[in-house]
């Protein structure tokens, strides 16, 4: 689904934290949004999934107001929020509650167990799963709802290296064809997973600039296209160098981001 923001800007307390800005992700597109600690990434995610409404501005799903419940749209969250009290399969059904028949609901929590592989954990609880397991969780709740959009607000920085380097890899798999808006704070991250990586500026975050990555996915990987990621991955410090500098100055001077 094409996803677009026109105008968004946001404030917190009358202090500006995004925008105003404008941003189209075309259908199937993979957009990595970075920037500055707290130049408004979380709360573009945010808003783009209608968890926050926006001080002005809009967002259009295939050029339509999202409406509701009804929105193929999935959330990733960094602390994986899961219900403690729930179990696997539980915590996957959420989204689906009130919304399908038993029988429907059970084949699409099955289906979504087994493309994350955790159908042998269905019956266990949060509290008996690893960090890398529960982020697991969190995707498959996400993908039972068959989403048009995925949100990612950097699902995998709560992780050890070693576990964040296999998701990520599982992650572009499981969520291939989706039109992803994928929130990270990791440039070589952000280069891995995007076709377009979109730099906020520092508070109030405007885009600053978008740079396209030119290796298709599936070669991302190879020795041959290192080079190239490394530069790109160069001239997005450049860009963001300053900016990060100001931003760890300040941090503090206005309302926090979320985290953002």
């Amino acid at each position: 689904m094409r996803l677009r923001a026109e105008g968004l800007a946001h404030a917190y307390d009358g202090i500006e934290a995004l925008g105003p800005l404008d941003l189209a992700v075309e259908s199937g597109e993979r957009v990595a949004v970075i920037g500055p600690s707290g130049c408004g990434k979380s709360t573009l995610l945010a808003i783009l999934g209608g968890l926050v409404r926006p001080s002005r501005g809009r967002v259009l799903l295939e050029g339509e107001p999202p409406r509701g419940s009804l929105v193929p749209l999935a959330y990733v969250f960094q602390d994986f929020a899961l219900l403690p009290w729930r179990t696997v399969e539980a915590n996957v059904a959420l989204p689906l509650e009130d919304r399908l028949g038993a029988a429907e609901r059970r084949e699409r929590v099955r289906a979504a167990l087994a493309r994350t592989r955790l159908a042998d954990f269905a019956r266990a609880y949060p509290r008996q799963l690893s960090g890398g397991m529960r982020q697991r969780v969190g995707i498959a709740r996400a993908l039972v709802v068959e989403p048009g959009v995925l949100l990612l607000d950097e699902p995998l920085s709560a992780l050890d290296a070693q576990t964040r380097e296999l998701l990520l890899e599982e992650m572009l798999g499981l969520t291939a064809g989706a039109t992803l808006v994928w929130v990270t704070h990791h440039l070589d991250e952000a280069v891995r997973v995007a076709d377009r990586v979109v730099l906020l500026s520092a508070r109030p975050g405007r885009v600053r600039a978008i740079l396209p990555v030119p290796i298709p996915e599936a070669e991302r990987g190879r020795p041959s296209a290192l080079a190239e990621l490394a530069r790109l991955r160069h001239e997005l410090w450049g860009l963001l160098r300053e900016d990060a500098r100001r931003a760890e100055a300040t941090l503090g001077a206005g309302p926090a981001d979320a985290g953002a």
